[in-house]
């Protein structure tokens, strides 16, 4: 199966069977009317996070940019591939011998839908304890994520539970809104100023797709534990 960057592979299968074994049991809750986001109720919920899903392999390219190409690229391509599930032995060979040209993208399920539906609550159910909580975010983003050669920006799957604590603590009559808006926010955000902050002259990558590769899975536990709160708190 192609994508824009290249192919399925058994990791990434298994990645959306989990996911979407996982929606199993949230369809029940959201048919429930169980789950919510706020002022987003469980029907456009549970619409959002299975467009998310099936957008996780789309990409948009919105620039690009030079970046290096090293040489412990080659050593390890067929390692980073399987891992990540991208063509990265096709990508050193059709580049540039000495560097990429970088192409940055979007995601559509782990970046547009998401930063669609973070903007969407900020400004129709504004929580200023959510602003504060995804500064933290962006700072723990950008500290806990690595560029790694020939993938791009890589974040702990994981991440955004960090926010979690904060939001009971802080405002926990609006727990779950909290964690997507800070969670959601803090990781694409902490994607951005990776971008801007790692070093061209020394790494590099054919694509860095933010939202994607490499945080994808990060952005969707974040919505899915965001979803579950509402049941629970």
């Amino acid at each position: 199966m192609r994508t824009m960057r290249g192919y399925i592979n058994k990791s990434e299968i298994r990645m959306f069977l989990i996911f979407g074994f996982m929606l199993l049991p949230m369809a029940v809750l959201c048919y429930q009317q169980e789950l919510s986001l706020g002022i987003i109720s469980s029907y456009p919920l549970f619409i959002i996070l299975v467009l998310m899903l099936l957008g996780a392999n789309i990409e948009l390219p919105v620039s690009t940019i030079r970046t290096k190409k090293t040489q412990d690229l080659q050593r390890d391509a067929a390692t980073l591939e399987e891992v990540y599930s991208v063509p990265l032995v096709k990508d050193i060979s059709s580049s540039m011998k000495l560097a990429f040209n970088t192409v940055i993208t979007l995601n559509v399920g782990g970046f547009i839908i998401p930063f669609a539906v973070m903007l969407f609550l900020i400004v129709f159910q504004p929580d200023f304890v959510g602003l504060e909580i995804m500064l933290i975010m962006i700072v723990a983003a950008t500290l806990l994520s690595d560029f790694v050669n020939g993938i791009g920006i890589v974040m702990p799957d994981y991440i955004g539970l960090i926010a979690v604590p904060f939001a009971l603590i802080f405002a926990p009559e609006n727990a779950a809104t909290v964690v997507f808006v800070s969670g959601i926010g803090g990781i694409l955000l902490g994607n951005i100023t990776g971008l801007l902050m790692f070093d061209k002259e020394n790494k590099g990558s054919a694509f860095i797709n933010l939202g994607g590769v490499g945080s994808f899975k990060a952005v969707y536990v974040t919505a899915i534990v965001a979803a579950l709160i509402s049941w629970f708190v």
